[in-house]
Order: C-alpha cells, then structure tokens, then sequence
C-alpha cells in the first residue's frame, strides 16, 4: 500500500529529529562547550583539536562499518545509534582525564555516523517511494536545529560538566521521539541489503574527493569559531549569539540550496555553495571583526548543510539499489578531511598563535572542491 500523505511528512520530521541529536547536538555541541572546558582543565588548542579529531576518526569509522553487511534493519541500527550517541555524551560530563575523552568522542562519531547513514538512507528512500523528495530539505535541516538546540541550552549552564549532561538529556528525548515518528513499517531494506555492485559512475572519484574537501575547508571555523570570538578582546561580547547564529543560518539553508539544485544541477549548485563558504572562512580568517565574525557565521553556516545535502543528494543520484553504499563512501571521505582539520589548525595555533594561516588553507580547499564538483557534473551522464 502506498504512504499515505501524512506518512512522508512524520519520516521527515523523523529524519529531522535524529539528525539533530545525533548530529546537531551530538557532533556539533562541542563546540559551545569547548571554551569553558579548555579553561576548566588548562587544555591546550593541540589537545583540544585532538578532541575533535578523536570525533571525526569515529565518525569515519562508522561511515566505513556502515558499508558492510551489518544484521538487523536500518531503523533499530538507528536507534540504538541514538541511544549510544546520548550516553556519550553524558559520560564526557563525568570524564576526567584525555584518553577517556577521545574514547568517549570516538565511540560518540560512529554512531553520529551510523545516524546520519542510516537514517538518511531509510529517510530518503521513503521519501523517494512516496514522491516527496523536495522534504529530504526537512530531513537535513536537523542539523542546523540541533546546532540552535544546542547554542540555546549551553548557555543556560556554568559548569561545563551540566552542559555536557544537558545535552544528554534533550539527545535522549530526541532519540524517544524517533522511535515514535519512524515506525517499524519505514525500514523499508534491512541493514545487511547488499548494494548494487555497478553502484560508482564516472565523475563519482570527483565528488568523494570534493566532499573530502568539503569536510576538511568547514570544520575548522565550526569547530573553532567559538574559541576565536572568546580570544578576541574586541568581539568577545559575541560569544552567546555567534553559535545561535551559526545554527540559525543552518537550520532553513537546505531548502534553498536544494532548490538550486533542482533548477542548475546538484553537483553545479554543489561548487557554488562551496564558493560561498570559502569566501565565509577567508571573512573570518583575514578579518577579526564583528561584522567579518557575523558574515562567517552566516556564510558558512549557511551552506555547510547545503553541502552535505547535495552531496549526498548527488551520490543517491549515481546509481539504483539501496544507496547506503555510496552514502557511506561518501561520509567516510567526508570524515577524514574533518580528521585532518581540527588536528591541522590546533597545531598551527599552537606554533603560530593563530587561525588566519589554517583558515585561509581551508578557504582554498572549498575553492578546488568547487572546480572538482564542476569536473564530476561533466564527466556525469546525468543532469547533476
């Protein structure tokens, strides 16, 4: 029996509600806690991207394991990842020491992982069947609402501790209600469904090595962006909006993106949208200014969802079959520039006592991530 009307609506919201726990909340709430908690245990930069690092080698990991035959469906896959993804988070609120802190973060990427792969795989297929495509934008936007999520409730705590377990607590609930809103009925392929062997068309090493990019150009401003308005005399007043602000330009971002996806072409909309965010990185790198912090926030903001979107819009585009394959590739390149980019601006931070020579790197990154998507679109049969 086909869905009814109301169904597709619920599975996106759905797909929202878990992409913000596991992602907006469960990826990104570092970022608010990270000031008070360098200061609270005298961490330096290097260790402090080291944190973050730890995250992404996890999530690069589970992108890897989400790829293989795995037993179950995708939906308990899902919410067991959201359960994992909350408990993660409650116990870095009780950690004391390092080693506990990259484990903790570690285990806490692969399930964002396995949220992201597995509810985006299960969402957009449902979504597909029922001829809602244009409400994959809803499924996506949980990011950005997660991030606002997350922004609004940090500040509401002193202690870095109760941020870490406030957070918990609304991933828990989010994770409850996906349990409710994803019905068993909308597991449409278990988790072990082999994929399409013939599933990787030409142009598709193009678009795994922009999404690669991609992933190592924006983390760094989302990861540090918080900790450069806190080091900042002149605009360190910013510091409870510049998150918010980063989330808020997110949460409606890829509706529009994925319009212009539509009318030009994803992979063509892909390298304008990466032009836009490196112009957002390079603002913030060059000029350590309120407004310049504000641009950043909104242009890389602003687009860094689009980009996940259209990427993965594009990677489902490339072949028939259950797409969790190429989405995994494609989250696993992902993963690995966002490895390399927190490590790689701690590190200059930390000899050069700055972020404008990593941020003006990762500006150039987006820049020949939008040359090797316009290379993809051309080497691809298809419209994209």
């Amino acid at each position: 029996m086909a869905p009814s009307n109301r169904q597709p609506v619920l599975i996106a919201i759905g797909g929202l509600v878990a992409m913000a726990a596991g992602m907006g909340i469960g990826r990104f709430v570092y970022t608010p806690i990270l000031p008070p908690m360098v200061e609270a245990l005298s961490l330096s930069k290097s260790q402090a991207g080291l944190i973050a690092s730890a995250n992404f080698v996890g999530y690069l990991a589970g992108a890897l394991l989400a790829a293989v035959q795995l037993p179950g469906s995708r939906r308990s896959w899902l919410l067991g990842s959201l359960a994992v993804n909350a408990c993660c988070l409650a116990a870095m609120g009780w950690a004391t020491v390092l080693p506990l802190f990259l484990a903790l973060r570690l285990l806490g990427g692969v399930a964002s992982a396995f949220i992201l792969v597995f509810s985006s795989a299960l969402v957009l297929d449902r979504l597909a069947a029922a001829g809602k495509g244009a409400l994959s934008a809803v499924h996506f936007a949980g990011v950005g609402a997660g991030i606002v999520v997350s922004a609004t409730l940090v500040p509401l705590f002193s202690e870095w501790r109760m941020m870490w377990f406030a957070s918990a607590i609304a991933a828990a609930v989010a994770g409850v209600a996906v349990a409710f809103l994803v019905d068993p009925d909308a597991a449409t392929a278990p988790a072990s469904e082999k994929v399409a062997p013939k599933m990787v068309p030409r142009g598709f090493a193009a678009l795994l090595a922009a999404y690669g990019l991609f992933g190592f150009g924006y983390i760094m401003t989302a990861t540090f962006i918080v900790a450069i308005v806190r080091g900042s005399a002149e605009i360190s007043s910013l510091e409870p909006y510049v998150w918010v602000l980063f989330g808020l330009s997110a949460t409606p971002s890829v509706a529009p993106w994925t319009w212009l996806g539509r009318k030009w072409g994803t992979l063509r909309a892909f390298a304008v949208a990466s032009i836009v965010e490196a112009v957002g990185v390079a603002v913030g790198a060059v000029w350590l200014t309120a407004a310049a912090i504000v641009v950043s926030a909104v242009f890389v903001g602003g687009t860094f969802m689009g980009l996940t979107a259209l990427g993965l819009v594009a990677a489902r585009e490339c072949g028939s079959g259950d797409p969790r394959g190429r989405l995994a590739l494609m989250t696993a390149s992902f993963g690995a520039g966002q490895i390399v980019g927190p490590l790689f601006a701690g590190y200059v931070y930390d000899r050069s006592g700055g972020f404008t020579l990593p941020l003006l790197i990762a500006a150039f990154a987006l820049l020949a991530a939008a040359g090797l998507a316009i290379r993809s679109s051309a080497a691809s049969p298809g419209p994209a």
